[in-house]
């Protein structure tokens, strides 16, 4: 399957000399990864990913699909980086991201477990269980994933 250009900028990101030029595209066409952020294998970014922003403390796992407009980051940015609690999102595989979701963690490690669903402008912020889908603001769990 071939990669769309802003997926295969951000598997880019890693490369020594290249790496730094894809961040920085990515970054014109509306996409903020930064090359901190380990991505797994399969890695899609739906539509060309437009308007997405993770922080610099995610990881992201094999076979995460993620659409345009979501968020990865701190819930609380009205605090001081050095007085936050925020440790990092672990996205872990197999995971969607709704269109506009919001992964928002406030303090340790916010976990969004395998093969879990954040529907469409959810505000997810805190840990899933495996398989299990959120929605609403703010996200609760309103079903299992079939598969």
């Amino acid at each position: 399957m071939a990669r769309d250009l802003p997926t295969t900028l951000v598997y880019a990101r890693s490369l020594p000399l290249f790496g730094k030029l894809a961040y920085y595209l990515l970054k014109l066409l509306g996409v903020e990864i930064p090359r901190s952020v380990a991505v797994g294998r399969d890695f899609e970014l739906a539509h060309g990913g437009v308007g997405v922003v993770i922080h610099s403390r995610a990881t992201i796992g094999d076979r995460v699909k993620i659409y345009p407009g979501v968020t990865l980051g701190r819930a609380d940015i009205h605090l001081p980086i050095e007085q936050s609690r925020f440790e990092g999102i672990v996205v872990e595989d197999d995971v969607i991201l709704s269109p506009g979701a919001k992964v928002l963690c406030k303090e340790g490690v916010l976990r969004v477990r395998r093969g879990s669903i954040v529907g469409a402008n959810a505000v997810l912020l805190e840990s899933t269980g495996e398989e299990e889908i959120w929605a609403g603001v703010p996200a609760r769990c309103i079903g299992k994933r079939e598969r």
